[in-house]
């Protein structure tokens, strides 16, 4: 197998992103505030949508729910899917990470620190480093951020209002696409 060096595939990399990015700067004004308004409804939906879900289902911070669904909503379908599913499996192992960091040593930044980057780690070794930084923060959600009862609860039910957002973010989006695809004739492999 012939792989190329990380330097150089991180040097492709960014000047795809460039290219990408000077793409959507030369799209019409009007073009961007559609898209822009798009989004933005989508957004709004998807928190909206995941915040009510969790003050129905008590959980008990619904705010996470809205959180989420922000953090993972795109502008198609396949973008939140994806975004979505870095969310969860960070989420995962995030919350695994802290319940065996917490149950370790409670309270202790050093521990705190070594469970962050671990699981940062973690997700790049298992080949999803797009998870890491999320992964990263349900570490500190369930370490850092005081609450009662023991650290378990805490990072089953922060996973819990996690997926919430993250149904409500797919829920969303989904429909956009279907609603867009009918109204419009597009199909998201095909837009620009």
């Amino acid at each position: 197998m012939n792989e190329r060096p990380f330097g150089e595939l991180r040097r492709e990399l960014g000047h795809f992103n460039r290219q990408l990015q000077d793409f959507y700067s030369r799209l019409p004004w009007s073009h961007r505030l559609i898209n822009g308004l798009s989004l933005a409804v989508q957004t709004l939906a998807a928190a909206s949508l995941g915040y009510g879900l969790g003050l129905l289902l008590h959980t008990q911070q619904a705010f996470w729910g809205a959180l989420t669904a922000i953090a993972v909503t795109q502008q198609s379908y396949l973008d939140t899917r994806k975004s979505s599913l870095d969310q969860v499996i960070g989420a995962a192992i995030g919350a695994v990470i802290a319940i065996i960091g917490a149950y370790l040593a409670q309270d202790n930044y050093l521990v705190y620190a070594i469970t962050m980057a671990t699981s940062i780690v973690l997700c790049w070794c298992f080949n999803i480093g797009s998870a890491g930084k999320l992964s990263a923060t349900t570490v500190t959600i369930v370490m850092l951020v005081p609450h009662p009862g023991p650290f378990w609860t805490v990072a089953l039910t922060r996973l819990g209002e996690v997926t919430i957002g993250i149904a409500s973010a797919l829920l969303v989006t989904g429909i956009a696409h279907k609603l867009e695809k009918m109204w419009l004739g597009k199909d998201e492999n095909t837009q620009a």
